[in-house]
């Protein structure tokens, strides 16, 4: 099959049932129809209809053997591969101004890292590394959409999984028989897990190792479909709302939701590790998959920036404020986000060697380095916008105001300097949505925690780093022109 469009990724998703429950109840009937997911499911088809557009079908898929896969399923050998991969990326991250955080790009840069790096899972058993081959190339042959899910509930974060009151809350392996294995318990969080064909149940980054551990200890994909499986969705974001209301959110809202296990069984095929503590806990980085996800990242990191970069100054030109230079120190600041991580992807780039696997691998250290400065940046980026904005962020009536009544008021009082007031509505109403609304102050959560606890985060970076080579220059510094010890030796 391969390259998927639009259409297919939905009439697949009809097709399958799934258990998804928001707002006290049952989804029922096609998925694509419901009011939380109708939006963004048409955004995602946008996405895989860019595959079969014939001014972006080869800056998005290449082709192999006669058939025409996406390009975050390219395997990169050389930089020019990575490059190509890039240009893909943010393609669809520049579709939504970089709000959509999961788009399939991301999990499938995972998937095709593990499964070059096959023999690691074979450490765990030989059938595992045969295992996860198979499933990036049935994932690729389908272009499938994956959510993942690896944090457990926050039920007491001072003890360990298997010291909690009720050590069953956590999803567990409760049965291994001849058809699998079975898993019991929950997961948090799995973005777009909804609209996604298939979950990958990732293991968490912080187990133990001790025998009690080792329920919590897998690595396992089934389809959406699987019965037992669950999904609980918070309050959806997309509230109904037209477009011009609601720009981003009526778009873009991805959903996150509580993932539940009810005895799930897992076949054996789909199961990747098992009971090894030590292989989970290197998973993402062994197999180099956290590479080729940030290199993902930090392009939708880019098109956040730019997006906002274009909301700022277009508010800066509607109501003539670019004179001033607190005004231009802001917009500035954008202006650096954008080029950090834009200078970020080059030197990974630059810098990319081909790993163990045979595979192109960017430098980790900026990709690492961009990681954790965006979390810090992008509330600041938020807080410019709201700046900017100011009272007229709140002067935002309806898009119903401008089709009643009233609509000449609205004309007179709320034209900007260089716009009518219609246009201004929807230039404030987009600045608001992206910086003041439900949506937005979902995005700003989610970039702050993007890949985990911040502090826990710069405590492995710190720990990590190599300060060798720095350490070494001081203490040269410290004793330059000091007599060396033999010097001193002869002297006496």
């Amino acid at each position: 099959m391969g390259a998927r469009n639009g259409q297919e990724y939905i009439d697949r998703l009809n097709r399958e049932a799934r258990d998804v429950w928001i707002g006290g109840e049952r989804v029922e009937g096609p998925i694509a129809e419901h009011p939380a997911f109708k939006n963004v499911i048409a955004s995602m088809a946008a996405l895989y209809d860019m595959q079969h557009d014939p001014e972006t079908e080869d800056e998005m898929t290449f082709v192999e053997d006669d058939v025409r896969y996406g390009n975050s399923f390219l395997v990169p050998r050389t930089r020019a591969d990575l490059a190509r991969r890039r240009t893909a990326m943010k393609r669809w991250a520049d579709y939504s101004g970089g709000m959509m955080g999961r788009t399939p790009d991301y999990m499938n840069s995972a998937l095709m890292a593990m499964s070059q790096a096959a023999d690691y899972f074979a450490q765990d058993n030989p059938a595992y590394g045969e295992n996860i081959r198979a499933y990036y190339q049935y994932v690729r042959e389908h272009d499938l959409s994956i959510t993942h899910t690896l944090i457990n509930p926050q039920v007491n974060r001072s003890l360990s999984t298997a010291k909690q009151a009720n050590p069953h809350v956590a999803a567990h392996v409760v049965e291994k028989n001849p058809r699998g294995v079975v898993i019991r318990g929950a997961r948090l969080l799995a973005t777009q897990g909804p609209i996604a064909d298939e979950i990958m149940v990732f293991p968490s980054t912080v187990l133990k190792g001790t025998e009690e551990d080792n329920p919590y200890s897998f690595a396992v994909a089934i389809p959406n479909s699987t019965p037992g499986l669950r999904y609980i969705c918070r309050e959806t974001f997309d509230y109904g709302k037209s477009h011009f209301d609601h720009p981003l959110g009526s778009r873009f809202e991805e959903m996150d939701a509580v993932v539940v296990f009810d005895d799930v069984l897992v076949p054996w095929d789909r199961v990747f590790l098992l009971e090894n503590a030590h292989l989970c806990n290197n998973l993402h980085m062994a197999t180099h998959a956290t590479i080729h996800m940030t290199h993902q990242v930090v392009q939708k990191n880019i098109a956040k920036a730019e997006f906002l970069l274009g909301i700022a100054e277009s508010i800066v030109q509607a109501i003539g404020i670019g004179q001033f230079q607190h005004v231009q120190e802001k917009l500035s600041e954008i202006i650096l986000a954008v080029e950090t991580m834009k200078a970020f992807t080059k030197a990974a780039e630059a810098d990319a060697a081909v790993d163990e696997w045979g595979v192109m691998c960017p430098d980790w250290a900026p990709l690492n380095a961009a990681r954790h400065i965006f979390p810090k940046t992008y509330p600041r980026l938020v807080e410019i916008i709201q700046q900017l904005g100011a009272s007229g962020l709140m002067a935002i009536p309806s898009e119903a105001d401008l089709e009643s009544p009233i609509r000449p008021q609205i004309d007179e009082y709320l034209v900007a300097r260089n716009l009518p007031a219609a246009d201004r509505l929807r230039l404030f109403r987009l600045a608001w949505d992206a910086s003041l609304s439900a949506f937005a102050s979902r995005q700003v959560l989610y970039e702050r925690f993007f890949f985990g606890d911040p502090v826990r985060m710069a405590g492995v970076y710190y720990n990590t780093y190599d300060k060798t080579a720095m350490l070494a220059r001081v203490e040269e510094l410290l004793h330059r022109g000091e007599p060396t010890p033999r010097a001193t030796m002869e002297a006496k």
